[in-house]
């Protein structure tokens, strides 16, 4: 099975930025889906940027002009640049991967899949104000 690994995660000032990476092992990027899900304390977890198969890119509408998400196939590795950052972005912070995909914006909306192939272990992202 493959594996993700998260790195970046820290505390914040508001209006500050972070960027997270993550790095994949044992399955081929090309051929999977890629993403970030996050999820608050006491909330549910909540996908918010994710590349598709084709590469095409989806934000959720809460971080849309803020977070930028990209990828290297060649190092298999996942990247969150997070700009602009308030104390609601606080929540650990998970990648995940699945060939068979992990959104669909076809409906006329993003929804980001929940049960996924593979998860990172998170990385925490503290927003203080």
């Amino acid at each position: 099975q493959g594996q993700l690994v998260e790195s970046g995660g820290g505390s914040v000032q508001a209006g500050g930025s972070l960027k997270l990476s993550c790095a994949g092992s044992g399955y081929d990027p090309n051929t999977h889906c890629m993403g970030w899900w996050r999820q608050g304390q006491g909330e549910e977890r909540e996908g918010i940027a994710a590349i598709d198969k084709q590469g095409d890119i989806a934000y959720a509408d809460s971080v849309k002009g803020r977070f930028t998400i990209s990828k290297d196939s060649a190092k298999n590795t996942l990247y969150l640049e997070m700009n602009s950052l308030k104390p609601e972005d606080t929540a650990m912070y998970y990648c995940a991967a699945d060939p068979r995909g992990c959104v669909d914006c076809t409906a006329g909306y993003c929804y980001f899949f929940k049960f996924l192939k593979l998860w990172g272990q998170g990385a925490p992202v503290n927003v203080s104000t």
